[in-house]
């Protein structure tokens, strides 16, 4: 979590906390960002812009962190800007990269996956809408299939950012051994400062709009699917 104060254009990170990862989102929210907002003698009120990552991530954790900043944005009447933890990425591993590098963000999907997008550093300042230039969307799959298909499009990425940069830089390594896998940073400060700049453009919501980015269908969902399809032999073979 991130609390920013913002006067014009200027946006400092006033106080940017890690989560526990010992606890759990449905443990930590809301009364974490509630206590890090009364350490400056802040309550939700206050808030005049409520940012949260939209996604990618575990099922779980995207629904209870966005639910509890609608909540606060409901309470509130305040608006909403809801920003890809992979956009975020990318623009911190974009900070001294010149116009035209490609930065690739990875982060952790377990069952050996990585969720992943490619940039290409536009001419922009750093966390507007003009600093990157997506060459591919948000994906999950293999790191290694990733590779291999980045390797055929050309251009190759000269930073790689993100925890899942971080457990498969081994294979980055491999397949572009002059890439960089930057240090893992803390993503609250750059979602708070995209999310500014969106609304320094008018690009804000209402609680109801934030839509999640999973990329990934829920394990529940891919569960019945397989239940279904389990009892849909069995009949079968009885039939």
């Amino acid at each position: 979590m991130a609390l920013i104060v913002a006067q014009d254009r200027g946006g400092p990170i006033v106080d940017e906390r890690p989560g526990d990862p010992g606890r759990t989102h449905a443990e930590r929210l809301p009364s974490d960002a509630v206590a890090l907002l009364a350490a400056h003698g802040l309550t939700p009120a206050d808030v005049d812009l409520f940012a949260v990552a939209s996604g990618p991530g575990l099922f779980t954790g995207l629904r209870v962190g966005i639910a509890a900043m609608q909540g606060f944005a409901l309470a509130t009447g305040k608006p909403m800007a809801g920003v890809s933890a992979l956009d975020a990425l990318g623009q911190l591993a974009s900070r001294d990269c010149a116009p035209r590098t490609r930065v690739a963000a990875w982060m952790d999907a377990h069952r050996r996956d990585v969720f992943t997008a490619l940039f290409e550093v536009g001419t922009g300042p750093l966390f507007s809408g003009e600093r990157l230039i997506e060459r591919e969307g948000a994906t999950v799959g293999d790191p290694g299939d990733t590779l291999e298909r980045w390797k055929l499009m050309g251009g190759e990425p000269a930073v790689f950012a993100g925890d899942g940069a971080r457990r498969y830089q081994d294979a980055i390594a491999q397949r572009f051994p002059g890439a960089i896998v930057a240090p893992e940073t803390p993503l609250a400060g750059a979602i708070a400062l995209i999310a500014l700049e969106r609304a320094r453009r008018g690009e804000v919501v209402g609680p109801a709009g934030i839509q999640p980015l999973y990329v990934r269908r829920p394990d529940a969902e891919l569960a019945r699917e397989h239940a279904v399809a389990d009892r849909a032999v069995d009949v079968g073979r009885r039939d």
